[in-house]
Parts: structure tokens; C-alpha cells; sequence
């Protein structure tokens, strides 16, 4: 929630909604919309002929009911909490840093009227999943379901990561057809399927990758390291010299899923412009 005063700086016209009508004047668009969005009570200033008169029979205080655009942005967001992303050597883990980006370009988001979901994809057994909502309420969801579903990761005992498939068909069912999902993950062992179920998913919304990186895997110093695997198999391993160039997020763009890379060391304030690039062509 404290990030919000960054995802606003250097907000641009090219991350603005406009309306989607030919003409030499860009205007913002105008308007209630079509699309009943939710029901709430009144509040002073609200219009009279937004009332809900099913809600206000039903509870003896007047609500009124909102709409969006039927053309709207929905953004769903897939934090990866997966034992694997529960690692790092400076500054926050991997899966830390995935939540800090995800909550800037959300704000971004709602900032622009567009309504943000998530998908937590993680070992534990509770699925944590939100359908797209607009604004501070839907910004205020979100946080609380990613601090709620990063302790219950951490929580959760050492093993494998279970396979991303199941969280991109959770995505799929929350977003309508053209809608966005944007997945935070360093994809380490996405598992069987996944390719086939971007490719489908490719068919129905956009898809954009933040890849999260650690400096150590990166650029590991020489030297020897004790590991530990989940299988329980311990040792010691030997970094003699400086690994290949990272090229993972050039291999997924080659099946159509492009992004950013986030180095987790940068922290929030470097992340925020890869959010703004990332935000302006969703």
C-alpha cells in the first residue's frame, strides 16, 4: 500500500484511457458506462438515478450501482510464491520483489480507471484468487491477499514447485475475452503444459512476463557453496567462472510471452519505471 506515490511518478498521456473514437482532439472518456460494475451505499454527491432499488428494498438503505466501460481494462496478476521463488542473496527474495512490482503496476492501473485480479500461484494448499475490481478497494484486496498468501508460502513445508498450469486456468476464468494477464515469476520450473496453456491462453487475453532475477544466479562469485535440494539430497557445489548471458526472457519471447526483467536487488524505485514501460502497452 505504501508504494502507491511511486506508481504515479512520471505517469505519461501514453499510459492514460482515452475514448476510442477517431478525431483530432483526444478526450478522456466520459460517463457512468454500460456495464453494471458493483453495488455500494449511497454517498453525498452520488447520482439519484444510480440508485439501486433491489439493494435499497432489500437492506432499508440506499445504494446506488456502478458500471464500467464495456471496453475497459481488466488486469489479472500472477504473483509466483512457489518454494523456488522464496530465495534470496540481497536486499528482499525473489518472491518479495515479484509482489513490490506487481502492486506498482497495479496502482498504475486502477490509477487509469482499470480493474486489477490476482492469482497467487504457490505450494500451499489455498488457492487465492480475486476477480478484477477498480480502484483503492481493489488495490486494498490485493495487498492484503498477497501478505496473507507470501505467509502462507513460507509457512507451507520445502518441496517441488507444483506446475503454473492450474493458476493460468484460474486466470483464465477471471478475465474476459481481451483482457490482460501479467505474470511475476523467474519461471524457473513452470512444469508440463505450461507452453500449451500460454499458447491457449494467447488465443482469448495479452500476455506479459515479468521475470524475476537474483543477482547471485546471475553472477554468482566464485567459490564453493553447500546446497540443499527438496529431495533431500545435500553437497557441495564448485562456481569456477562466470555463467552464460541470462537469455530467459529472449527464450519466452520466442513463444509470445514478452516483458521485463526485474533484478530483485533494485528495489521499488527501480522498478517503477520497467512498471511504467510495462503498463503503457497493456
Amino acid at each position: 500500500m505504501g508504494l502507491r506515490h511511486l506508481a504515479r511518478r512520471g505517469a505519461g498521456l501514453a499510459s492514460r484511457s482515452f475514448v476510442g473514437l477517431p478525431g483530432g482532439i483526444v478526450t478522456r472518456r466520459r460517463g457512468r458506462g454500460s456495464e453494471p460494475d458493483d453495488v455500494r451505499p449511497w454517498a453525498e454527491g452520488d447520482d439519484v438515478r444510480h440508485i439501486d432499488r433491489n439493494a435499497t428494498a432489500r437492506t432499508g438503505t440506499l445504494h446506488v450501482r456502478t458500471h464500467h466501460e464495456e471496453r475497459d481494462r481488466a488486469v489479472v496478476l500472477l504473483a509466483d510464491f512457489r518454494p523456488s521463488m522464496l530465495f534470496g542473496t540481497r536486499r528482499a527474495l525473489r518472491s518479495v520483489a515479484a509482489a513490490e512490482a506487481l502492486a506498482l503496476l497495479g496502482w498504475r492501473i486502477v490509477g487509469d480507471g482499470g480493474r486489477i485480479g490476482l492469482v497467487v500461484a504457490a505450494a500451499s494448499p489455498e488457492p487465492i484468487a480475486l476477480r478484477p475490481t477498480g480502484g483503492g478497494r481493489g488495490m486494498g484486496a490485493m495487498a492484503g491477499a498477497l501478505a496473507r498468501a507470501h505467509a502462507l508460502a513460507l509457512a507451507a513445508p520445502l518441496g517441488a514447485d507444483p506446475p503454473l498450469t492450474p493458476a493460468l486456468e484460474r486466470a483464465r476464468a477471471l478475465l474476459p475475452a481481451g483482457g490482460h494477464l501479467v505474470i511475476a515469476s523467474a519461471l524457473d520450473q513452470p512444469g508440463e503444459g505450461f507452453e500449451a496453456a500460454l499458447t491457449a491462453l494467447a488465443e482469448r487475453v495479452s500476455l506479459s512476463l515479468i521475470l524475476v532475477s537474483d543477482a547471485f544466479e546471475r553472477e554468482p562469485p566464485p567459490g564453493l557453496y553447500p546446497f540443499a535440494t527438496p529431495e533431500g539430497r545435500r553437497g557441495t557445489a564448485q562456481v569456477r567462472r562466470k555463467p552464460p548471458a541470462d537469455d530467459r526472457l529472449a527464450r519466452w519471447a520466442r513463444v509470445g510471452l514478452e516483458g521485463v526483467r526485474l533484478d530483485s536487488e533494485g528495489g521499488p524505485e527501480s522498478f517503477a519505471p520497467l512498471m511504467e514501460r510495462l503498463d503503457a502497452v497493456l
